[in-house]
């Protein structure tokens, strides 16, 4: 109904989308495989999680080393290795199954400093 202060459900599920939309991820991918080195910085232009997740898994990067998430009209922007990380090892956790390869030293660094911190 107009004019009873509600917003209908599918034009909130429009302003969730359009939030995430905004949302820009930067992803660090070391090109030699030594940190320190010739790194090629790729933005991926996609809000949605589960396909930067599913990326990282499915090997779309040689060896990543950090993300970074900006949303440019909230002016902000946050380191999201940790939370990838953490994400990415619960996943694999629960299907039995070991992180990829080509992951693991992001997920093994990450993820041990987030515990780390939990700890202190």
């Amino acid at each position: 109904m107009v004019g009873n202060g509600l917003v209908p459900m599918a034009d909130r599920h429009a302003a969730d989308r359009s939030a995430a939309r905004r949302i820009l991820y930067l992803i660090v991918d070391n090109v030699v495989g030594r940190p320190g080195r010739a790194r090629r910085k790729l933005e991926v232009e996609r809000a949605d999680l589960e396909t930067i997740i599913a990326n990282l898994v499915g090997g779309h990067f040689n060896d990543p080393v950090r993300i970074v998430a900006f949303d440019p009209t909230a002016h902000w922007s946050k380191d999201v290795s940790r939370e990838l990380a953490e994400e990415i090892q619960t996943r694999c956790d629960i299907d039995a199954m070991p992180v990829p390869e080509h992951i693991q030293d992001f997920v093994r660094s990450h993820w041990a400093s987030a515990r780390a911190a939990v700890a202190h």
